[in-house]
């Protein structure tokens, strides 16, 4: 459908072109964001009502508007030992003081750049998803001294000393690399050496157990945790 524009014969406006265009999404995260006391009220009703409270599984993900900053109303989540806040559009890590019982926390697919605010629930923590971000320093995880899965594929380590500071997580085996800068040009063989020059005790690599064994030479593939 053309519309022609009064007092300009020469021109018409294509009005379906125009619709179109302003139905097309917003790339990256610019829409508003929703704040999380909204999300858990939204994750309540969809739940039968549920009291968040008490609630040991929490899965605030894939929202939309998405979740851009995390705040205060978290900490009301006392009961929670896995709380799941990926595929968003989170900037920052908190602290999560009241978060007494946090075993498992998610933030993959987000626009996190630095590790930060894991000081309250570094005695309790175990694993960390946070894999498709943009960290580029392995700062921030010395208070987790029960962690022992730290997915970060994805993200922007440059530096194979970065790995040295895993060695302050005492419990660490199980660990996720693929897709970082560090693994350019190498194969999961490759890697496999330098890592654990590193961080030595670890037993999993990139979703494979170590035997020791000189297994056959794969190519790098993509790695995501689950949510």
């Amino acid at each position: 459908l053309k519309l022609k524009v009064i007092g300009s014969p020469s021109r018409s406006l294509n009005i379906g072109g125009v619709a179109g265009l302003a139905r097309r999404p917003t790339p990256g995260c610019k829409m508003p964001g929703m704040n999380c006391q909204k999300a858990i009220q939204i994750w309540s009703e969809k739940n039968d009502n549920a009291n968040p409270e008490e609630a040991k599984v929490i899965k605030l993900m894939c929202l939309s508007p998405p979740i851009e900053k995390l705040d205060a109303s978290l900490n009301s989540l006392v009961a929670v030992e896995h709380l799941s806040l990926s595929t968003n559009c989170i900037t920052q890590m908190i602290p999560l003081p009241a978060l007494k019982n946090l075993k498992i926390l998610s933030l993959g697919r987000n626009m996190i750049k630095k590790i930060s605010g894991l000081e309250e629930v570094g005695a309790t923590l175990t694993e960390l998803w946070i894999s498709y971000n943009s960290i580029s320093t392995l700062d921030g995880l010395s208070p987790c001294q029960k962690l022992h899965t730290l997915f970060m594929s994805n993200n922007k380590i440059k530096e194979w000393t970065e790995l040295q500071k895993l060695q302050q997580n005492p419990e660490l085996t199980n660990l996720l690399l693929i897709g970082n800068p560090i693994y350019d040009g190498l194969t999961k063989k490759q890697a496999r050496p330098k890592v654990l020059e590193q961080v030595p005790k670890i037993g999993t690599l990139d979703g494979e157990l170590l035997t020791g064994e000189d297994d056959a030479e794969e190519e790098p593939e993509a790695g995501a945790e689950a949510a």
